[in-house]
């Protein structure tokens, strides 16, 4: 929410950027990836939300060189999206609907994926839009908020205290 902004927020005495809160989480994925691999974890490509401006990317690409990854590029999520659905599934031009509820997004995007005129898979974004201000973690907290009050009506007992 913050990328590409000089907001900051201190944590025990020290204040982080985004970049370094997002480099801390990719370097956590670094070394769960290395771990797994077992082999170092060097090159990367790094998704971002569509709505995303040049700032925001730029700043998500300096958080994977701050976490000691050399950036490929960076997508945003609905072409990921388009990616892992598959270029391969036909011959023909398709369009299709990706719904992304984030943590604290929600955004639908309309691809269209095809073949250029040399039979290289393309993806085009037709159009997205959404909320950045609604995802999951606002959905979470409906819940907990009516659950909290569901056993504070029936049971007499309030969670929250």
């Amino acid at each position: 929410r913050h990328m590409g902004t000089d907001w900051t927020v201190e944590i025990d005495g020290k204040k982080w950027t985004p970049q370094e809160i997002s480099a801390q989480v990719l370097m956590k994925l670094k070394r769960d990836a290395e771990a797994y691999l077992g082999e170092p974890v060097t090159d990367a490509v790094i998704t971002c939300p569509a709505y995303f401006n040049d700032a925001q990317r730029q700043a998500t690409k300096d958080a994977g060189t701050i976490a000691g990854l050399n950036v490929l590029r960076i997508i945003n999520e609905p072409t990921a999206a388009a990616l892992a659905y598959g270029l391969e599934k036909g011959k023909e031009d398709e369009r299709i609907l990706v719904f992304d509820l984030g943590g604290g997004t929600f955004d639908v995007s309309l691809l269209e994926i095809g073949k250029d005129d040399d039979g290289f898979s393309t993806i085009q974004v037709q159009v997205t839009n959404g909320d950045n201000h609604l995802g999951g973690d606002y959905w979470d907290q409906k819940i907990i908020d009516w659950i909290v009050g569901e056993v504070k009506n029936k049971y007499g007992v309030d969670l929250i205290k």
